[in-house]
């Protein structure tokens, strides 16, 4: 990945505006389950990210957002950095960057084929969330407490119903935003394919984006 080409004002702005909007959703502390793992709109914030921006882009903002959260800025669901960090729940916060890349990874991969349906958007969301962030998250909780399997699916199935809202919210504004701005994560089009003059300059021009915009609702 040239990462020179690609640290333009606009991703620069973007990468911001998602780091801001996870930081935000935040300001609900949730509500804390047994086990001391509360339910808030992270995940729903982090998937959007990856969603929306694609695997760097989106799990830059993650980054950026637990640098704000360990320098002391109280965004770790009412928890001070040092509790988040040393808690049983760290491997989510770690989790949260490995949720945005995987589904990013997956929705721009459908999107550039010009495949992104609102189905495929929920899968990518599906497997960031419930498989990516869910292994890690749980699987550090179990490490660090001892607890057992069965122990820990009991907690899991806790949030298993706030967890898949949070999925087919995240699709279903993701593919409302890709619809309404093409421009953000552009599918190919034959210019961008063949090499032409729309691929060097790395423009992609509105009757290009309207052209490539193949996304659909399933």
């Amino acid at each position: 990945m040239n990462f020179r080409r690609h640290l333009t004002g606009q991703n620069i702005a973007l990468v911001t505006v998602f780091a801001g909007f996870i930081t935000a959703s935040t300001l609900w502390s949730g509500v804390t389950l047994a086990g001391g793992v509360p339910i808030t709109l992270q995940t729903f914030a982090v998937l959007l990210a990856g969603a929306v921006l694609g695997p760097w882009r989106g799990a830059a903002s993650v980054v950026i957002y637990l640098i704000l959260g360990t320098a002391g800025l109280p965004v770790f669901a009412g928890r001070s950095s040092t509790e988040a960090w040393a808690g049983p729940t760290a491997g989510f916060l770690i989790g949260f960057v490995a949720c945005a890349f995987v589904t990013g990874w997956i929705v721009r991969g459908l999107r550039s084929q010009g495949k992104l349906t609102f189905a495929g958007a929920v899968g990518a969301c599906a497997i960031g969330s419930l498989v990516v962030l869910n292994l890690l998250g749980w699987g550090y909780f179990m490490w660090r407490t001892d607890a057992t399997l069965e122990a820990t699916l009991t907690l899991i199935a806790a949030f298993a119903i706030g967890d898949v809202i949070k999925v087919v919210l995240a699709a279903l504004v993701a593919t409302a935003v890709h619809r309404a701005y093409p421009w953000i994560m552009p599918a190919k089009t034959k210019a961008t394919v063949d090499g032409g003059p729309a691929a060097a300059s790395g423009i992609v021009t509105p009757d290009a984006a309207e052209e490539s915009d193949a996304l659909t609702t399933a």
